[in-house]
């Protein structure tokens, strides 16, 4: 028998134990779905601290290498490897004084908020009822429609708190100490994780080159540069996404309090600086964010004045108008480039695998599934001469330029 033969014979011979291999795999990973599921969660709670050092570490890079820039060119040639340390040091110290200036005012006015809620919620339910019999007075069959219904729905509420939240109660209070337990190990995981972010910023030049070097290593040159770029692009989507939707709803809160401070001069307008906070942090989210935030700070507004929710609500309006088609749009133009229906189509699909992280995460990842999908296309109708299918901007379509990273390692000196 031939050599070419034997080769033959040894790689289909390998081929169809590969397959079997894979085959007897998948029918035990599907039959211990449950244990995988398991022990999937069991790692991720383990890696949470550095899940938590690495998503900040991450966000906190592009500050960082802006900083660092400008540091270095003010520091003398040979403190110039200080300027790292320096970035990093200052870049955490603003994060948690942006953090703790956001919760110092946003704290008080939430409890206050509350106390007030809790005031003049029966009052209010009072006005309305005599506002509501006073436009029933004369209709006898629309009085006893509403006073039927007013005393179901207070037998319902009774029978809720006594059967849903006296037991509820009683739960939380039995499991004080597990929900201690709970807040500990999560402060612990926020504080090692900041400590992991630190180290990841430091060193995050050291592992760029050390990562190329791996991946040179692996691929040849012509591959390796392919895979540079996509990570290349997928970084810039992502940055770029996050970066402008942070910079968009700093931008969109800053107008909303604005307008409640002059609310507050002319009327009576509540809680401008908490109404701010909520409907910039809640545009973070895509698509949805402006509906969630909206609804909350309107109830705020319409305990003081029915009037001031009817303006806050058309100024919402207004606001989401023109973030969603002048200000978003030229912030986040270049990051994503999907449609409004692909927005929405990525939200509702990694919201249901991921949950809320999965709303927040959902966009970019689709860019990026997207454009490689649609490069993809392009290749192939111009592989087979179809690129009368294409227009002027799919034709011109070309991948980012790749950070150049060092070439050389430096060797790391050991003491």
């Amino acid at each position: 028998m031939k050599k070419e033969d034997l080769k033959r014979i040894f790689y289909q011979s390998l081929s169809g134990f590969l397959s079997l291999a894979l085959a007897i795999l998948l029918f035990f990973a599907i039959k211990e779905i449950g244990q995988i599921r398991q022990s999937f969660h069991w790692l991720l709670g383990v890696l949470t601290p550095v899940i938590y050092g690495a998503v900040l570490a991450y966000l906190l890079k592009t500050p960082c290498n802006f900083l660092e820039k400008r540091i270095e060119s003010f520091l003398a040639p040979k403190h110039k490897k200080r300027a790292c340390g320096i970035t990093v040091t200052l870049v955490i110290i603003l994060t948690f004084l942006i953090i703790y200036l956001l919760l110092s005012m946003v704290i008080p006015e939430m409890v206050e908020s509350i106390l007030i809620l809790i005031n003049a919620l029966p009052q209010k339910v009072d006005e309305f009822a005599g506002w509501l019999t006073g436009q029933l007075d004369g209709n006898a069959v629309a009085q006893r429609y509403v006073n039927t219904t007013i005393a179901s729905l207070e037998m319902k509420l009774e029978d809720w708190a006594q059967s849903d939240l006296l037991p509820a109660l009683q739960g939380m209070m039995g499991g004080v100490a597990s929900t201690v337990t709970s807040v500990v190990s999560m402060f612990s995981n926020l504080l090692i994780g900041v400590i992991i972010c630190i180290y990841l910023l430091l060193g995050r030049r050291t592992f760029a080159r050390q990562g190329k070097a791996v991946l040179y290593a692996m691929f040849k040159g012509d591959r390796a540069d392919k895979i540079l770029k996509e990570v290349s692009f997928i970084d810039k989507t992502f940055v770029g996404f996050f970066g402008g939707k942070i910079l968009d709803s700093a931008i969109v809160g800053v107008i909303c309090y604005v307008f409640c401070m002059i609310m507050t001069f002319t009327m009576d307008f509540p809680n401008a600086v908490l109404i701010s906070v909520i409907i910039g942090v809640t545009n973070v989210i895509p698509y949805f964010g402006p509906y969630i935030g909206a609804v909350p700070s309107a109830l705020l507004v319409l305990i003081s004045s029915p009037l001031n929710c009817v303006i806050f609500v058309i100024f919402i309006i207004i606001l989401q108008q023109f973030d969603g088609n002048i200000l978003g749009p030229k912030l986040l133009a270049d990051s994503v480039g999907l449609s409004g229906f692909w927005v929405l189509f990525s939200i509702t699909l990694f919201q249901g695998f991921f949950g809320f992280t999965g709303i927040l995460v959902g966009v970019p990842v689709f860019a990026v599934i997207y454009s490689f999908v649609k490069r993809l296309v392009i290749m192939g109708l111009q592989k087979h001469g179809k690129t009368a299918l294409l227009n002027e901007e799919d034709l011109q379509l070309e991948m980012p330029e790749t950070e150049q990273v060092p070439d050389h390692i430096p060797e790391q000196k050991h003491n």
